[in-house]
């Protein structure tokens, strides 16, 4: 074999030898990336309000604005409906707040009276509950009072909480925070204002940035 011969060989072998290294070389990097895609895929497809247990939706309606809201916001979650219902309903004449003499201003005028008695406060299977969303009328700037009755009555410690309310013109305001000092622990999340009255699309839109 002739000297030229020899270097001839040489440098096919390292030749050959640096292709190869590139093609295994690309080979994991594409590999990495491919798990890098599907990691992120995982990660955005993570659900806000839903973990290893179930989600409620409980709510007060006065009437029945809330309720519409919490129905339909409960189907598109596929959570479980839980209604706060006063001992003594509100009837319309109570719930007249134009009216001084009638329930809702009187106990709006005397916090006193504001310690609503409720036919229940006990959800069944409240612990395997691990995302609760409160939904209520607003009252004078507030979460109506039969709501803080509910609240001051369960332990909310481990559970997502987030309020939503039905109003014709106020805010979510300072409801939530209100709420959230009466409860017994709870990771307390910023709530959600509708209309009295609010479109289908307006509450499915919502229900769905939750997921």
């Amino acid at each position: 074999m002739t000297k030229k011969l020899k270097i001839f060989l040489i440098a096919l072998v390292v030749i050959i030898a640096g292709v190869g290294g590139y093609l295994v070389y690309n080979s994991q990097k594409s590999s990495t990336t491919e798990e890098k895609v599907v990691t992120n895929e995982t990660k955005s497809s993570t659900k806000k309000v839903q973990g290893d247990g179930k989600t409620l939706v409980v709510y007060y309606s006065a009437q029945n604005h809330t309720k519409d809201v919490a129905e339909k916001v409960a189907e598109n979650l596929g959570a479980d409906l839980f209604e706060i219902e006063p001992k003594e309903k509100y009837t319309e004449d109570d719930l007249d707040w134009t009216n001084d003499d009638s329930r809702v201003t009187r106990e709006h005028e005397d916090t006193s009276l504001r310690n609503i008695e409720l036919k229940t406060t006990e959800v069944e299977n409240w612990d395997q509950y691990d995302t609760v969303l409160i939904g209520y009328p607003i009252w004078w700037g507030i979460a109506a009072w039969p709501v803080d009755t509910f609240v001051k009555n369960n332990d909310f410690s481990n559970k997502t909480v987030i309020p939503f309310c039905t109003s014709a013109s106020s805010g979510l305001g300072e409801s939530g925070t209100k709420l959230q000092k009466e409860a017994k622990g709870g990771n307390w999340q910023k709530g959600q204002r509708f209309s009295s009255s609010p479109s289908d699309s307006t509450i499915k839109d919502w229900a769905d940035s939750l997921k």
